[in-house]
C-alpha cells in the first residue's frame, strides 16, 4: 500500500499563498476599526459637549467646573465619566472647566494605530481635529 503525503515544497507554497493574502487583508480590516474609533471620540466629545452647554442653561449660564458636577448631579447630565479611563482607542481630559469656558480633549491612545486624528471641543460646542501626535 502506498502513503500520500505534501511535499514539503507544496505546504511551502501553500504557506506562502496565506501570508500573501494575510498581509494584504489585515490593514484593510485595521483601517475601519481606526475610522469607527475616531467617530466614536467625536460622538464623545459632542455627548460631553451637550452636557456642559445643559448644564450652564440649568445653572445662570455658569458651565461646570469639574467633571464630577455632570455625573453627580440628579438626574446626571452625563452617565459616564469618559476622563477616567480609555475608550474605543481615546484618552479624554477636560483641561478647561470653568464657570465661563470649558475645553476637552481625545487623544489617541496609540497614534495611527487607534486613532490618526485628536479632536478638541471648547465652549459653544466648537469641534476641531488635528493630526496625533
Amino acid at each position: 500500500m502506498k502513503r500520500r503525503s505534501f511535499t514539503l515544497v507544496e505546504i511551502m507554497i501553500v504557506v506562502a499563498i496565506i501570508a500573501l493574502l494575510a498581509a494584504i487583508a489585515i490593514p484593510n480590516l485595521l483601517r475601519p476599526r481606526l475610522v469607527a474609533n475616531e467617530a466614536k471620540a467625536q460622538a464623545t466629545l459632542r455627548t460631553i459637549s451637550t452636557a456642559a452647554e445643559t448644564y450652564a442653561a440649568a445653572n445662570n449660564g455658569n458651565y461646570p467646573t469639574a467633571m464630577s458636577d455632570l455625573t453627580d448631579a440628579t438626574p446626571a447630565y452625563l452617565s459616564t465619566d469618559y476622563t477616567t479611563s480609555v475608550t474605543s482607542g481615546y484618552n479624554y481630559t477636560c483641561g478647561t472647566m470653568t464657570a465661563t469656558a470649558y475645553s476637552c480633549t481625545a487623544v489617541a491612545a496609540t497614534c495611527n494605530t487607534t486613532g490618526s486624528q485628536d479632536f478638541t471641543i471648547t465652549t459653544g460646542g466648537v469641534l476641531s481635529s488635528a493630526a496625533c501626535t
